[in-house]
């Protein structure tokens, strides 16, 4: 074997090598991030989703309803615990400084909070890692909460109650 045959077969070695490499890490940016579904043109403006409606968007007007004397653990470690409701803002979540502070696997350190805010009461997740969900629906920005709808927070449940 010459020095040129050599020099051809480890090139094309390499080339095999790095064919390997891109392909091992295309699967695992699959993996990570998911697979893209649909691809924007070349020049094409970014559009944004429409915004999800909210489960209280067809609710009546919050005049219309009682307002909430307490939270309610419904479902998780705590259930039935109830913590009265005033005008101060509740945090709920692992820390120690929680003002209702969940022993769940699923909860962040500081998951979320509600708050009350133009005499109703507003949801809110704090960047948690698993979501905070308002029936169903995951929480993106502060949400109001009406009455009985409950707001899921890893395995624990809470309603508002009268």
């Amino acid at each position: 074997m010459n020095a040129l045959e050599l020099t051809l077969i480890r090139i094309g070695f390499l080339a095999v090598l790095w064919l390997f490499v891109i392909a091992a890490v295309g699967v695992v940016r699959t993996d990570l991030f998911g697979q893209v579904s649909h691809r924007r043109r070349a020049g094409a403006p970014a559009r944004r989703p429409a915004p999800e409606p909210t489960p209280a968007a067809s609710r009546p007007p919050r005049s219309a309803r009682a307002t909430p004397q307490h939270l309610l653990v419904t479902a998780g470690a705590l259930a039935g615990t109830s913590l009265g409701l005033t005008e101060q803002q509740i945090t709920i979540g692992r820390a120690d400084d929680a003002t209702l502070v969940l022993d769940d696997d699923y909860a962040s350190t500081r998951h979320a909070r509600l708050f009350p805010q133009d005499g109703q009461w507003l949801v809110e997740d704090l960047g948690s890692t698993n979501g905070t969900y308002l029936d169903r629906q995951k929480v993106t920005a502060p949400t109001p909460v009406p009455i009985g709808v409950p707001i899921r927070i890893g395995k624990t449940v809470l309603e508002l109650r009268r």
